[in-house]
């Protein structure tokens, strides 16, 4: 089990997946946002498949956490959006080389965190959700990264709200994300051993998140969030320029 990965590189992406944990726990999504793009430099297996069984754990604990607050009313239709996002998205994984991978991994964060610092007020209905859906869809089975369309949607709600219904929508878009994974044949056993191995630091990310949640400044969390997540983005567009320069 332990040949799948060295004991450097499993060090490494433990505390990027704590941190990634800790960030989704304080202010409801930025698991894969922080972590994905790092976790592909580090070693790219560990994306998409292991970050999506580790952001459904995560977004199980936290809806326990919330579920006093949770409303689900209309997240049916961007569930059935993430069906077709989620085989487009699969679909590119198929055929992309995997610098190309690498680039739409850097571009989808750098859409993430361009979203994330405008105010966007768009009606929530049928057709948004439907629409936060597809797009979740493609950019979570291409890089794990489902959260921010959702985010921007749901924005107007209150902090637990918020954190409830993200909750709520990534327990049950994982899930589609993952069948659809394993239908292309994307999801391997070896996956599903690396998210077991990484799954303690999603435990204790959220743990310590508990002891913070009420006392962090939930504004400063999100623009440091951003910040890593920028720099992130950028190391891991140079490297794949690099790779797809010829040598």
């Amino acid at each position: 089990m332990f040949s799948m990965i060295d004991p450097q590189t499993l060090a490494l992406a433990s505390l990027i997946v704590f941190l990634g944990a800790l960030t989704q726990s304080l202010i409801g999504f930025g698991l894969a946002v922080v972590a994905s793009p790092l976790l592909y430099i580090v070693d790219p297996q560990l994306v998409p498949g292991p970050v999506i069984a580790m952001g459904f754990t995560i977004s199980l604990l936290t809806l326990f956490r919330e579920r006093g607050h949770l409303e689900f009313n209309g997240l049916q239709y961007a569930l059935l959006g993430r069906v077709p996002g989620g085989f487009i998205g699969a679909s590119l994984l198929l055929f992309a080389p995997q610098p190309i991978l690498g680039l739409s991994i850097a571009a989808i964060v750098t859409v993430a965190v361009i979203l994330s610092l405008y105010k966007f007020s768009l009606p929530v209905n049928k057709k948004t959700l439907f629409g936060a859906g597809v797009v979740s869809g493609i950019f979570g089975n291409i890089a794990a990264i489902g959260g921010p369309p959702m985010a921007i949607l749901l924005s107007g709600k209150d902090a637990s709200q918020f954190r409830a219904a993200l909750s709520a929508f990534f327990i049950f878009s994982s899930t589609i994300a993952m069948v659809i994974l394993a239908i292309t044949g994307l999801l391997e056993l070896k996956h599903l051993w690396l998210s077991l191995m990484l799954l303690p630091s999603v435990l204790l990310g959220y743990l310590v998140a508990g002891r913070l949640v009420g006392s962090v400044d939930k504004d400063k969390t999100k623009m440091a969030t951003l910040v890593l997540c920028s720099i992130s983005a950028l190391v891991l567009t140079v490297k794949s320029v690099i790779e797809l320069l010829p040598q």
